[in-house]
């Protein structure tokens, strides 16, 4: 368990550096990198107590299973509009499936739910779903950066 913690974390951080070095400048997409820098910080928080590099804090652990949840709600209202830019990582395959991309953003949504934050073991056996809904939605809808 703890090997496959510390590879999604380290996915995430990837992820999260990613987004962070290639700043959109289209205010709906710097809206949307935003919002998926905050998905890969508490995914982040929580992967780390899971993966034994943090110890754990059932008060941070909800903290950011609650910011999880509040940002997956947010994907469809920030994704909606087909805005471009250069530094979107972003496939229009996006718009063109939508139902498909906001079944697996709800899907993120409901394995955030489902996250028991008030145990170590709970956190540990939530992320691997999370995960799966991350690689899920950015090997379809995610161009590698």
């Amino acid at each position: 368990m703890k090997l496959a913690a510390k590879t999604l974390v380290l996915g995430f951080a990837l992820v999260a550096g990613a987004a962070i070095a290639a700043e959109a400048t289209d205010p709906t997409v710097r809206e949307r990198q935003v919002l998926m820098d905050t998905i890969g910080m508490n995914t982040g928080i929580l992967g780390k107590m899971a993966g034994g590099e943090t110890p754990f804090d059932a008060a941070a652990a909800e903290a950011a299973k609650a910011a999880l949840v509040a940002a997956a709600t947010e994907i469809p209202a920030k994704f909606e509009p087909q805005a471009t830019d250069p530094k979107s990582t972003s496939k229009p395959e996006i718009w063109t499936n939508w139902e498909d991309y906001l079944a697996k953003a709800n899907a993120l949504k409901t394995a955030a739910e489902a996250v028991d934050a008030t145990t170590l073991e709970g956190v540990q056996a939530g992320m691997g779903a999370i995960g799966g809904t991350c690689r899920d939605c950015h090997s379809t809808y995610r161009t590698p950066s």
